[in-house]
């Protein structure tokens, strides 16, 4: 039988392997819609053959082509390890240095079935912050810092492993770049076919860069941010907080999950629409969420006895933001704070899905219809400006929370979202929150990681902090 470290020191496997089992309870990734030609679809398959031996060509070529066909990516599968995938701690990685052992602790955390987002399409969050292209490059990856010393560098680009290079002790043993490009080919449409190509990733902040930490390492800046909108938009004092105060928005994914615990850290009553029930559902699993509600009569019922009890509570509402907004309009709940954290940096690729259909009726779309699932994204948009403009009218205070909310619904035709000068009307919450109020001074959450796994040491650490 072949062991953990074993198998991370052979990299691709000397024959081809079995298929790995799949977990029907882990989330996947939506088909991307097809957008290569017959030429594009060959070179797609001819660049993922490549890290494969030739010798393998024949059997997996078919499989590959099957995989673009039904994916509109090649991920490689059949090479996603049998071993199970989570973080280890650091003595457990067979590795020449630590700073090597490191890197590899947290490539595997950031695939990790409880962290990340599509873990079996290597996106960890934000429907395309991907980790690498395909499993051969993870394979290949964990190989070369299985052999790396203090004296070598790693070089990746868009998850591609260009190899160990001669360095020194105090140079970066990993330098990596994800998606980039120039500008004349920086378009959607550029990215959508260079990924289906295979030729460039977009890995986020730290999905890319193998720093992601889950919701916690965002959940300081959530709580601050929330905060400090409460005293610069409600006149809370510095010892106020958020209590009978209600914040409204939409995201439970890998960083949006971080506002159900911040509002309740920051004593608001929260609501947080998701649309996606196995992203739901693991946030109020972990213990991130206190509460699911269904139906909107429950929904409104529980908010105002929250409210009137001054009981910090966060309830997650599965179901479209759309229909949660124009509720809350058209009852004339007193809502305080607003904000939205869908995946607007992606549209029309499963980052913000319209109102009137099922999570599955609108993937569906996205393949079927492209033309058709652009118009419904931007008429949902509208909607929810308009009802967003509806609460804000009656005192909410609603700002944008760096997701490009305001940039898409402008591009959907939004009415009213702009001044005569071109601004919009709703602040970023960089520019208006967090800016002044805390990145000014320097002022920012600060993170670590306990790589020995040991709750001891992580107790220890807390301490000293």
């Amino acid at each position: 039988m072949v062991t953990f470290s074993d198998a991370i020191k052979q990299g691709i496997p000397q024959a081809i392997p079995n298929m790995p089992a799949v977990d029907s309870a882990v989330s996947r990734a939506p088909q991307r819609p097809a957008v290569l030609n017959a030429k594009q679809r060959a070179l797609a398959l001819h660049n993922a053959l490549r890290y494969l031996p030739t010798a393998w060509h024949s059997q997996m070529a078919p499989e590959l082509a099957a995989e673009l066909r039904t994916h509109g990516r090649i991920y490689m599968h059949r090479l996603r390890p049998h071993y199970p995938m989570h973080a280890r701690p650091i003595g457990d990685y067979p590795a020449h240095c630590q700073q090597a052992a490191a890197i590899m602790l947290m490539i595997q955390n950031n695939l990790d079935p409880c962290v990340a987002q599509h873990p079996y399409e290597l996106i960890t969050y934000g429907g395309n912050g991907t980790v690498f292209q395909n499993w051969a490059q993870y394979l290949l990856t964990m190989q070369y810092l299985a052999q790396m010393s203090e004296r070598q560098t790693l070089v990746l680009y868009s998850g591609h492993p260009l190899g160990l290079f001669p360095s020194h002790r105090r140079a970066p043993r990993l330098v990596i770049t994800n998606g980039m490009v120039v500008p004349n080919y920086s378009s959607r449409d550029d990215y959508d076919r260079m990924a289906a190509l295979g030729v460039t990733s977009y890995g986020q902040m730290t999905a890319g860069s193998f720093m992601y930490i889950g919701p916690q390492g965002i959940v300081h800046g959530t709580t601050i941010t929330l905060l400090n909108a409460g005293r610069r938009y409600l006149g809370l004092t510095s010892e106020d907080d958020l209590r009978g105060k209600v914040y409204v928005t939409s995201g439970l994914g890998g960083m949006s999950g971080a506002q159900a615990k911040a509002a309740v850290i920051a004593g608001a009553v929260a609501i947080i629409a998701e649309v996606n029930p196995d992203a739901l559902y693991k946030r109020h699993q972990q213990g991130w969420l206190q509460q699911v509600a269904t139906d909107l009569d429950d929904l409104l019922r529980r908010v105002e006895v929250a409210r009137k009890q001054r009981q910090p509570v966060s309830i997650g509402y599965l179901g479209n933001v759309v229909d949660l907004w124009e509720r809350l309009a058209c009852a004339g709940v007193a809502v305080d704070l607003g904000s939205d954290q869908t995946s607007l940096h992606l549209p029309y690729r499963g980052g913000y899905y319209p109102v009137g259909m099922s999570l599955a009726e609108a993937q569906q779309l996205m393949v079927d219809d492209e033309a058709a699932f652009r118009e419904a994204v931007q008429a949902s948009l509208r909607r929810q400006v308009a009802a967003i403009h509806q609460l804000s009218a009656a005192g909410m205070a609603f700002w944008d929370y760096g997701n490009a909310f305001l940039l898409e619904a402008s591009r959907a035709g939004a009415k009213d979202l702009t001044r005569p000068d071109g601004s919009f009307v709703y602040p970023s919450y960089v520019e208006d929150i967090m800016g002044p109020m805390c990145f000014d001074y320097g002022f920012g959450p600060f993170r670590w990681v306990c790589t020995s796994g040991s709750p001891a040491d992580l107790r220890t650490s807390d301490a000293i902090a």
